[in-house]
This record gives C-alpha cells, sequence and structure tokens, in this order.
C-alpha cells in the first residue's frame, strides 16, 4: 500500500486508462482513483488575528480577519496590502486617522469634504452615511458646516436670534454667525466671497437634503486635549463613537493569567469562540473544552478537509475494489457492467 506521503506526487492517468483496468495494476489504478478525488478537496484558511494595520492598533471589539473581534463590526473595518485602514460605510469607504479604546471613538478622514486647500473652490461631494444596523453612531462631538447655501431653500440666519423669534423652528436653521465659521479651524481667512452656516443634522437624509442646497460641507470634531470640558480643539474629520460588548467569556478569555487568548467568533454560526495559540476554546485557551480544530482554520470559517463529492467517489472507489477483487481476473482491454467505471 502506498503512503499517503507520496500520493502527493503521483500524476492523475488520463480518463482512457481509468477505463481500461487490468488486474496486475487494480490497486495502483485504484490509488490513482482515490488521488483524483483528494484532489479536488478544497482547502481554506486564513492567518491568525492581526493586532495593527500601519500603525493603528486593531484591538477587541474590531477586528480585520474574519472570525476577530465581535461579529457586530464584522467587515467593517479592511487593511490595505499598503498598510491604510479603511472603514466600509453605505457611502463609501472613508480613511482612518485613528482608534481610541478608551475613549471609543473611530476618526475618519473624508477625502470629498471641503477643506482649507478648496479656499473658494467647491469640489462635489457625498453626503457622508453610517449603516444604522451596526453598533456605530455619529459623535454628537461633531460639527458641521456648510458653504454657499441658497437662501431661498435654507433659513440662513444667526442662532441666537432666530431661536429667539422662532423657538419652534430653532433646529431647522443653519447659523451664519457660529464659532467655527468665524473661526475656521487652520485656514480663518479661506473664506473670501463665500458664504458659511454650522447645521447639525439629525439624520443622513437631512444632511443629504443640506447638500441639494449648497455648494458642499465639512465635519469638524472637537478633540480632547485636556481632563477639563472646556479643553478642546477643533480639528477637520468625522468622529464616529462605537459600543465595546463587554461579556464574561470574553473577559476570561483575554485574561492573560487565566486564558491569555484573543476574543473571536465561529464566522458560520458568529457564536463566541477563545482564539487560543494553535486550539481555540469556547470559552478560555486553558478550558478543557478546547476544540481540537487548528487555529487558522476555524477563523476562516471552514477547515481543511476532503469535499462532499470528493468522499462519495472515495467510498465509490473502495466499494469498486473490493467487489472487483471478489471476482475473477478481468480480461484485457474487456469492460464488463462488474467493472465499468463510467
Amino acid at each position: 500500500m502506498l503512503q499517503i506521503s507520496t500520493l502527493s506526487t503521483l500524476v492523475v492517468p488520463p480518463m482512457a486508462s481509468l477505463l481500461t483496468i487490468k488486474s496486475p495494476s487494480l490497486h495502483f489504478q485504484i490509488t490513482h482513483l482515490l488521488v483524483f478525488f483528494i484532489i479536488l478537496a478544497p482547502a481554506q484558511s486564513i492567518s491568525h488575528c492581526r493586532t495593527s494595520c500601519g500603525a493603528i492598533p486593531i484591538h477587541y471589539p474590531f477586528g480585520i480577519d474574519d472570525g476577530c473581534g465581535s461579529p457586530y463590526y464584522r467587515h467593517l473595518l479592511v487593511c490595505s496590502d499598503t498598510g491604510n485602514l479603511e472603514l466600509r460605510t453605505p457611502s463609501g469607504r472613508y480613511p482612518v486617522r485613528n482608534i481610541s479604546y478608551t475613549d471609543p471613538h473611530i476618526l475618519l478622514i473624508d477625502p470629498f469634504m471641503w477643506n482649507c486647500l478648496d479656499r473658494d473652490n467647491f469640489r462635489p461631494t457625498r453626503a457622508f452615511s453610517l449603516d444604522t444596523s451596526t453598533h456605530l453612531s455619529l459623535s454628537p462631538q461633531n460639527d458641521y458646516l456648510f458653504f454657499n447655501c441658497s437662501e431661498e431653500d435654507v433659513i440662513i440666519e444667526p442662532k441666537p436670534m432666530f431661536c429667539e423669534r422662532y423657538p419652534d423652528r430653532c433646529d431647522s436653521s443653519c447659523d451664519s454667525s457660529s464659532y467655527l465659521c468665524r473661526h475656521l479651524p487652520q485656514c480663518p481667512s479661506a473664506l473670501r466671497s463665500s458664504s458659511c452656516c454650522s447645521y447639525y443634522p439629525k439624520a443622513t437624509e437631512s444632511l443629504r437634503l443640506m447638500l441639494r442646497y449648497c455648494a458642499s460641507y465639512t465635519s469638524v470634531y472637537w478633540r480632547n486635549i485636556g481632563a477639563g470640558p472646556y479643553d478642546q480643539i477643533a480639528e477637520y474629520g468625522i468622529r464616529v463613537d462605537f459600543d465595546i460588548p463587554v461579556t464574561t467569556r470574553c473577559l476570561t478569555c483575554q485574561d492573560n493569567l487565566k486564558s491569555g487568548g484573543t476574543c473571536g467568533f465561529d464566522t458560520q454560526t458568529e457564536s463566541f469562540l477563545c482564539i487560543c495559540e494553535g486550539r481555540n476554546g469556547t470559552a478560555s485557551c486553558k478550558d478543557r473544552s478546547i476544540s481540537g480544530h487548528s487555529k487558522t482554520a476555524v477563523i476562516a470559517g471552514s477547515v481543511t478537509a476532503v469535499s462532499g463529492a470528493g468522499a462519495i467517489g472515495i467510498g465509490a472507489g473502495i466499494w469498486f475494489w473490493k467487489k472487483v477483487r471478489a471476482k475473477a481476473p478481468v480480461t484485457c482491454g474487456v469492460q464488463t457492467n462488474d467493472n465499468r467505471l463510467f
């Protein structure tokens, strides 16, 4: 009997040679048949959970490899071959500037938004949006500035004065005397002949509606630089807040004294997995219920195995081998209903 280690070096014979089986080489031909089906079996795997993309650390609840992190954020972060991290949203893919896990938020760059270099030249833009089914949300620390809006379609007035006169419509006005319009971050005198007003859209639809009547817009977030509530500076970008799902199993999995694993999930059922060094457990890397699958295979959602068609083919080959061995040798080149393969 040939050893498994030598099967991978065998060459599959042409179909005609399988059709004409001679008894002296029957065992050899059946072995070829088994190799033929084994070659068809898929083998898929993925590397371990990466902990960074470029200079940006990737920790729970995020993951850039499928099966890592929390399933709530599955397929949201993408790490390019050049090491650039991007966030997927319904409106596109946006470069990630930074991720904070202590004050949970993601800072995004929208290359389509207005910036200081544009000045009075407004490029075509698109409204940023988030999938409401995810655990991501636009931070209330964002402010939105709109430029050259139509005064016939948009209420553009100083906020305090308008709110005193029309308190019931206060939320629908775009503040033309806002602090940020008068002190544009990094370029206070960038606008010369264009108007600016500040408005916080409550939904993506209101943002799209504003862009129908305004030339462009930009997002400014307030970055904390100290412990006080007023220790903030304004910078261009989009701050997106996220939740960190905390479970006892994940805490146990990450505890270095007890386990030292990485929180992940099964890619088919999305049930919790503790991704360990070489093996995966349901709660802890030191748990007795550790799975026998290799780490790379479970993360990928598939294991290296013989496909269903291959298994059926191998079973048919073994059945045929036993049936022919029980009979007299077959005459050279003659096929009967008992030894016909196809």
